[in-house]
């Protein structure tokens, strides 16, 4: 008897650690959090794993409760915060909110109210993107094109007249776009109807506009279609899309904060399994120049899977999880 409960105490606890690999997370000292309501947030997650692949990536969509644009503030509020929590919660020290409308109703209250910033740094995608239209625009008249969300709140409206001033700022409002992009239906004909909407109701409004910012992280996959309707029409306007820029911003910060940045390289060793959530990649070491990257969701995993596969032009193996308050 004495050796079955000797055995019991010490085998049962040990148990998770033996189970399969789909009931494991994997949980590095340092990692990056990319979060966004959707599938959008992959264009900003691919271009800063092109630009920096030697940190490794959880990116998390919380697909099942999108769009954002058409929720109230307290709504966004309350469900980027529990992103950014469950992000931290599985080892990330730096969260990029990779949607702009997260950016701009929640982030500003979270890094006051939520955050202890010697443990944690969060960063949006407003800012950086807002920092290169002076050096674009030749004329000053700018166009926003966002979710709903994104234009009440006027923060691209304020981050730009900070910029410069007597910049000339017109918004519209796609609520179709997301939902026509998270359906994977963007790539249909059909959708061309609604981009052309917008883009003709924005132009109305400024026909002078020289420079258009895609003010959401969704919009760089339907950008092939917004520029071949610009073209068809003759109008030579710069489309800003946020992938590099914030890519770039992003390798900035980190080169201005090099203690986040040396932290990071040094700790990036071999990862410490703990519960929940399973690896969707490869391990990679310190001296492995390949991104390591775990994708999670809040809908489907298959189906993210397939989605993200085609947006990233690799295989994805995502994993379902639950967001709480």
């Amino acid at each position: 008897m004495q050796i079955i409960c000797a055995f019991y105490l010490f085998f049962v606890p040990l148990l998770p650690k033996l189970l399969p690999f789909r009931n494991i997370k994997f949980k590095i000292t340092f990692m990056i959090g990319v979060f966004d309501s959707g599938y959008g947030g992959l264009t900003i997650l691919n271009n800063i794993r092109q630009l920096l692949p030697q940190f490794d990536y959880i990116y998390l969509g919380d697909n099942a409760r999108a769009p954002y644009g058409t929720r109230s503030f307290d709504v966004i509020y309350e469900y980027t915060l529990q992103a950014v929590n469950y992000l931290h919660q599985q080892g990330c020290n730096l969260i990029i909110l990779a949607c702009n409308t997260a950016s701009a109703k929640a982030l500003r209250t979270i890094q006051q109210n939520n955050i202890n910033p010697n443990e944690l740094r969060v960063l949006g995608v407003i800012r950086p993107t807002v920092e290169v239209v002076p050096q674009r625009t030749k004329n000053k008249h700018v166009g926003v094109l966002a979710t709903p969300g994104t234009v009440t709140s006027q923060s691209y409206v304020i981050e730009l007249l900070k910029q410069d001033p007597s910049l000339i700022i017109t918004q519209q409002a796609c609520p179709m776009w997301v939902p026509l992009i998270e359906a994977g239906e963007h790539i249909d004909s059909g959708a061309n109807y609604f981009i052309e909407k917008y883009l003709n109701e924005l132009l109305s409004k400024d026909p002078l506009i020289d420079t258009i910012i895609l003010g959401c992280t969704h919009y760089p996959l339907i950008q092939s279609k917004i520029e071949a309707f610009l073209s068809r029409s003759n109008r030579h306007i710069s489309i800003i899309a946020q992938g590099e820029i914030v890519a770039n911003s992003l390798e900035d910060y980190l080169n201005r904060h090099p203690n986040i940045a040396q932290r990071a390289l040094d700790q990036k060793i071999h990862p410490t399994l703990t519960h929940s959530a399973n690896r969707s990649t490869r391990t990679s070491l310190a001296n492995d120049p390949s991104p390591n990257s775990l994708f999670l969701t809040t809908e489907s995993a298959t189906k993210f899977s397939e989605s993200a596969s085609l947006f990233l032009s690799e295989p994805i193996l995502a994993n379902h999880i639950e967001l709480h308050t």
